[in-house]
């Protein structure tokens, strides 16, 4: 899925990297399928996305293996959306440096308010992306909520491989 270039056969593993995770919507969209918002519609009014390029995006991305194609049931009939692989799993700290990053490089705009990202094993809120910086503990989709209050919402994230209509715990007020 390359914006300027292929660069799928570099000896650099940035350059590789960014073949396939170079297109912002990426990362917006795996952070969301994190969230467990992987049904084509959810994702579509999360991101503000046409049709068209989130169809795109989520071949390229599915043919990149971050993403699997997995049915659900939306009480009539059987549909399909999307779940995270491993590699999307593995994208996490870099998310959740990014969010890091952002909170301390970028102004905040009027409105706005610190988003937390809660380890759910010591309760505390990390100031690492890989690593909890509370207890140490490795960091996992499944162990982690990140609490916006802009929305007025913690949105727990999920496992690899959790489809849509799998979320273990629905995002609640705070």
């Amino acid at each position: 899925m390359p914006l300027r270039s292929d660069w799928s056969d570099e000896l650099c593993p940035i350059r590789r990297s960014l073949d396939v995770l170079g297109d912002p919507w990426v990362l917006l969209i795996i952070r969301d399928v994190l969230h467990g918002r992987g049904r084509f519609d959810a994702l579509k009014e999360s991101l503000a996305i046409s049709d068209a390029v989130l169809s795109r995006r989520l071949q390229a991305m599915v043919e990149a293996g971050l993403l699997t194609r997995v049915e659900y049931h939306d009480g009539r009939r059987v549909r399909h959306g999307y779940a995270g692989t491993d590699a999307a799993a593995d994208l996490l700290p870099i998310l959740q440096q990014l969010a890091i990053w952002g909170e301390r490089h970028t102004p905040m705009p009027p409105g706005g308010a610190h988003m937390s990202m809660v380890h759910n094993r010591c309760g505390n809120e990390t100031t690492r992306g890989e690593v909890c910086s509370a207890c140490g503990a490795v960091l996992a989709p499944e162990d982690m909520t990140w609490v916006k209050p802009w929305k007025n919402a913690r949105d727990r994230l999920v496992p690899s491989g959790t489809g849509p209509g799998e979320r273990p715990v629905e995002p609640h007020q705070v």
